[in-house]
């Protein structure tokens, strides 16, 4: 393991691919002719060392051209990246082929548990030769958008502003200028609804494609195998999303009703939903630097293991949080596998949601910091997707005693505040997910008839939004536009919803009993990628989303908090 300097200090070397191909080639005939499971796996560990250094390059990229999308020689590695791994990956596959006839299977399955060849395995079957083209052009269409939303200046109140920073108006007291912003953001997605219509058409074509030529009827299945799916299947989301229709969409309602009597409208606008108290929202006090310092010593109240956490990040400037011209309108953490260390990006923008990174994108950190020192493969350090954000949704419950750091007097402000959006949100989720399965089941449909199907699932999932006469574009559904994931990542987005169940069993859990509560949490960090959906479920004391009751049992007792301070 390579001793880790700080982030700006990592030297980038462009991967060699073509060596890349000759060595998974070898590796593949000496998996072949071996004639132990030793020589399997030391081919194994042999791969991982290999293709570590590779993936940390290829992060390095990643992260430098989100930091600064105008920076071309970033721009330029980015699209290297992305057009050659493609042509990469049938050496890849090869070599887990061979681990999967191996005679030796058995061996591996018994020192690192059924996981490991299961995942892939789904991976030797997602993937088809045919697609590398359809892939590369997936990546470019991607970093389009990227680009296209990263390019928005919005002149407003005085200055200039991207997606991220006009977004803090949206809480503003002032009712005229929550909609002036608004509709400053709106104009933007008008403005470039012509290409970002053109470049999601494309997408799901090419998507389609990739589907049939892996023998399906259409993208679905083999959007689902890249998730990882392998637990669960359409059915039953479509009985969760049904779920959350019946039990959280009418308390939303109620929860907006609220809202419309403390912040005295006549009627929630969707210029009106961020705006939670009249007096205006709890935001964060001081700048990036003081809020950092705010969560370390929140880590290091939390536990040993989240304090040593939160100091390696900051030693190593492992974060990159504040806002910048050209700087992708994004959040995430990843991985830089040759020093086993998780990385943090955002964009703070002056409001809760600063806060949120710092809880958020850290659960997610953490989760990788423990899995890395704990799994004994790095692929066994990723989990599920549909696992992943619990780590992070969990996070930000915990932090709720730790509120005062961050807020203040409006302290509590903030926390029925998270709460109440972390159940509206559900909804929302899941019409991005019934959206994704409609386009796609139609590949067909015009970039009109999508957003008319978004304007459909919004009036079924949020009656609630009322964009006023003003607004033409989102009226006819337009508002889908904005959101990453539907571009980048087809069917992530409802594990953001199924994990929110799980966060509200930890926070039911923390209430009850803090220690039993934080063993099962670690639990399910230190699990990594080593088991399924639903074993790391059992495996962390976690019910099972899907069941009937699932979501009702989950949210009970937040919604029981959030009764009982409605009208604060």
């Amino acid at each position: 393991m390579n001793a880790l300097k700080t982030f700006k200090e990592l030297n980038y070397q462009r991967p060699d691919f073509e060596d890349m191909k000759q060595f998974y080639q070898g590796l593949v005939q000496r998996v072949n002719n071996a004639t132990s499971y030793e020589e399997v796996k030391a081919c194994m560990l042999e791969e991982e060392s290999y293709s570590s250094h590779v993936n940390t390059m290829c992060v390095i990229v990643s992260i430098r051209h989100t930091v600064d999308t105008s920076d071309e020689f970033y721009e330029k590695e980015e699209e290297y990246i992305n057009q050659t791994v493609p042509e990469v990956m049938p050496a890849v596959q090869a070599f887990n082929m061979a681990l999967l006839q191996s005679p030796f299977r058995k061996n591996i399955d018994e020192e690192y548990g059924d996981q490991l060849l299961k995942a892939i395995q789904l991976s030797a079957e997602s993937f088809s030769e045919k697609n590398i083209a359809l892939l590369q052009e997936e990546s470019e269409l991607t970093n389009r958008y990227q680009k296209l939303v990263a390019s928005c200046k919005i002149p407003f109140d005085g200055g200039e502003h991207n997606l991220y920073g006009i977004m803090k108006y949206f809480s503003d007291p002032d009712r005229e200028v929550r909609k002036a912003a608004a509709a400053k953001y709106a104009q933007f997605f008008e403005k470039n609804d012509k290409e970002m219509g053109e470049i999601f058409d494309r997408l799901v074509k090419i998507r389609h494609q990739m589907g049939v030529n892996m023998g399906f009827k259409n993208f679905i299945p083999l959007g689902y195998m890249q998730q990882g799916r392998m637990d669960y299947d359409e059915k039953d989301v479509a009985a969760f999303r049904q779920q959350v229709l019946t039990e959280i969409v009418p308390f939303c309602e109620k929860l907006y009703q609220a809202q419309a009597k403390r912040i005295g409208v006549e009627k929630v606008r969707y210029y009106d939903e961020q705006l939670i108290f009249s007096d205006g929202n709890a935001v964060p006090i001081g700048d990036a630097k003081h809020l950092v310092e705010q969560a370390r010593k929140m880590y290091h109240d939390m536990s040993k293991e989240t304090g040593e956490f939160i100091d390696f990040m900051i030693e190593h400037e492992l974060m990159d949080l504040e806002n910048k011209p050209s700087k992708a309108a994004t959040g995430y953490m990843t991985s830089l596998g040759d020093y086993k260390a998780p990385f943090v990006y955002s964009c703070f923008n002056g409001t809760t949601g600063d806060v949120d990174v710092l809880t958020h994108e850290m659960g997610h950190a953490f989760a990788g910091y423990m899995a890395m020192r704990t799994q004994p493969l790095q692929a066994m350090w990723s989990e599920p997707t549909d696992i992943a954000e619990i780590h992070s949704m969990s996070m930000e419950q915990f932090a709720y005693p730790y509120a005062e750091l961050f807020f203040g007097e409006k302290a509590e402000a903030y926390r029925f505040q998270h709460l109440q959006e972390a159940l509206t949100f559900v909804p929302f989720g899941v019409a991005v997910d019934e959206f994704q399965h409609i386009v796609y089941e139609n590949p067909d449909m015009t970039p009109d008839e999508r957003t008319a199907a978004w304007r459909g699932l919004e009036k079924k999932y949020m009656p609630w939004r009322d964009y006023g006469e003003e607004n033409e574009f989102f009226n006819r559904g337009g508002w889908w536009y904005h959101k990453l994931h539907i571009f980048h990542y087809p069917f992530y987005y409802i594990n953001y919803t199924l994990t929110t169940m799980g966060a509200m069993e930890f926070k039911k859990k923390q209430a009850e009993d803090k220690n039993a509560c934080w063993n099962d949490y670690m639990t399910l960090c230190k699990l990594g990628g080593s088991l399924g959906y639903l074993d790391t479920l059992k495996a962390a004391n976690l019910a099972i989303p899907f069941e009937d009751g699932g979501v009702k049992r989950a949210v009970s007792y937040a919604i029981d908090i959030l009764n009982k301070q409605l009208f604060m």
